[in-house]
């Protein structure tokens, strides 16, 4: 399958913000979701792009799309609003 890297990274990215926002006790899934979609594309920048490490044609960027998305979970859980 040609897109399947693309498939994984998005479903891996949709259920990492998904089990955050369960994690969190569910208090907004579309911002939790964003936040972590953005770090997901963020990651396959920085692998793609900035750095040069891996090609679209290698699956190996999908780990770095989930540990951007990783990233951005952790920084949008503490410094977000609680109120």
């Amino acid at each position: 399958m040609q897109y399947l890297d693309i498939i994984l990274a998005v479903a891996g990215a949709l259920a990492l913000g998904w089990v955050a926002d369960l994690l969190t006790g569910g208090r907004g899934i579309a911002r939790t979701l964003l936040a972590s979609l953005t770090g997901a594309a963020c990651g396959w920048f920085l692998a793609v792009r900035v750095f040069g490490a891996h090609a679209m044609g290698d699956i190996r960027w999908v780990v770095w799309a989930m540990a951007g998305s990783v990233i951005v979970l952790l920084v949008y859980f503490l410094t977000r609003n609680k109120r």
